[in-house]
């Protein structure tokens, strides 16, 4: 019987009434409670780690949680990890560049609704991660709503919906019906994983919308090491404003920056048009492609606690981690 760690982050799966909203209050060994079956196809022993609202999230404590699946590694056939859904895709891929290839499944779940309401999705997202924890489906995957979704991969689409998550410009790994897994797609990994423990957190995002000044870049690149821009349709800068010679500055400073787009499918591509290809073939601006922001935003932080150095970085990025961008 294959051996499973049941991590508990906190999150509306966890989550009971009070006076003033939702808030995580069940225990990782209550959820098991209202779980029956679980215990009966795998052994799971507890690792009450947090206990937060999602929206507090922080890097510091995706390295809590990798740390945790780094101590425990050698002891357990597979991990679930409980979590709120807001920030649960930026966990996913968090942890894909944290637990780099990892062999053993790394399991990802939450729910819509807590477990204790009697219309929710949380029993049946526990019983499927299980199932996919005790499987041989390798690496970081986030499972809900009946969907194996790569942890590089996967952004929230809707807010209260039961299918909350989807698979961006890739395929799902599986699907589970009828208490099956049926599997698509089997990630690589290697024999074992590469565990990283830092991450520089002095990344940021700024979201264009029509008549953005460049004060708020310069203000980004001054206290940041990287900025990611999400831009427009297939990319690329507004040519007034001074966005030009503002990311020119910037990256002759050795700044690091980033475009990708608001949109969620099809990804960048930034030769397209004259806003986009001189950024790219004059400046050497990174282009994020077909990468989900969540992602990008998770490996610059992973790469730059090794390196700020321009190339180093560059080669990294473009590097493909857990299928986070097709190979160019």
């Amino acid at each position: 019987m294959k051996r499973i760690l049941l991590i508990a982050t906190g999150g509306t799966i966890a989550s009971r009434e009070t006076g003033d909203g939702l808030a995580p209050g069940i225990s990782a060994e209550g959820l098991l409670e209202l779980v029956p079956g679980i215990e009966g196809k795998v052994r799971v022993e507890c690792a009450e780690l947090l206990s937060l609202d999602s929206t507090n999230m922080t890097p510091e404590h995706w390295l809590m949680i990798a740390g945790c699946i780094r101590k425990n590694y050698g002891n357990y056939d597979g991990f679930v990890i409980t979590h709120g859904t807001d920030t649960l895709a930026y966990t996913a891929a968090a942890l894909s560049y944290l637990v780099k290839g990892s062999p053993k499944p790394i399991v990802l779940t939450g729910a819509q609704k807590p477990i204790c309401f009697d219309s929710t999705d949380s029993k049946e997202n526990l019983r499927d991660a299980f199932l996919c924890a005790a499987s041989d489906m390798p690496g970081v995957s986030i499972v809900f709503d009946h969907k194996v979704i790569l942890g590089t991969r996967a952004k929230k689409t809707r807010s209260k919906s039961f299918s909350a998550f989807e698979s961006i410009n890739y395929p799902d790994l599986g699907v589970i019906r009828d208490g099956e897994l049926l599997r698509f797609i089997r990630q690589s990994c290697g024999e074992e994983p590469e565990f990283s423990e830092a991450l520089n957190t002095h990344v940021a995002l700024l979201k264009l919308i029509p008549g953005t000044g460049r004060e708020i870049l310069d203000f980004l690149f001054e206290r940041n090491d990287a900025v990611v821009i999400e831009s427009f349709g297939v990319g690329g800068l507004p040519e007034s404003g001074g966005f030009y010679e503002c990311v020119g500055e910037w990256l002759r400073r050795g700044r690091i920056a980033v475009l990708t787009t608001q949109v969620e499918n099809e990804g960048s591509d930034l030769g397209v048009y004259h806003v986009g290809h001189r950024l790219k073939e004059e400046l050497g601006v990174l282009e994020a492609y077909d990468m989900t922001t969540e992602a990008v935003l998770a490996k610059l932080m992973w790469i730059m606690a090794k390196t700020k150095n321009a190339p180093e970085v560059e080669k990294l990025f473009y590097t493909p981690v857990a299928m986070d961008m097709f190979p160019r």
